[in-house]
């Protein structure tokens, strides 16, 4: 079922997608706060995590997960942050970082070698 491995990372970029059309989203504190800051960051890390083992787990499919698997989910989930900035460039009240990509990238790259030294360990 090569459908049901793709839908859930598809419907996850949907997901980051539509959030991030919106002019404001909701946060603890206001807008510029260490709190407000500090969530946004953790989302960040979070959800790019989550769509790095979930493409991870798509690509590998019914093969034994490989190291080969885990870098090419860290590379569509790194493209996929770096194109959700660009998209929030041109939303009304949100504005596309560097910083944001840094931290999107860097949550794949710490997941997929998770995930790669995970496998190779034959857990």
């Amino acid at each position: 079922m090569l459908f049901g491995y793709w839908l859930p990372p598809l419907a996850l970029m949907g997901l980051i997608f539509a959030l991030s059309a919106q002019p404001t989203l909701p946060n603890p504190g206001q807008p510029g706060t260490w709190l407000n800051d500090v969530v946004a960051k953790v989302a960040h890390v979070v959800v790019y995590a989550a769509l790095t083992g979930l493409l991870w787990r798509a690509l590998a499919r019914n093969r034994r997960p490989t190291a080969h698997a885990a870098f090419a989910a860290l590379v569509l989930a790194a493209l996929y942050g770096l194109t959700d900035e660009l998209h929030q460039a041109f939303v009304p009240g949100r504005e596309a970082t560097l910083l944001d990509v840094g931290i999107d990238a860097g949550a794949a790259l710490v997941t997929a070698w998770w995930l790669a030294r995970r496998r190779g360990s034959g857990q």
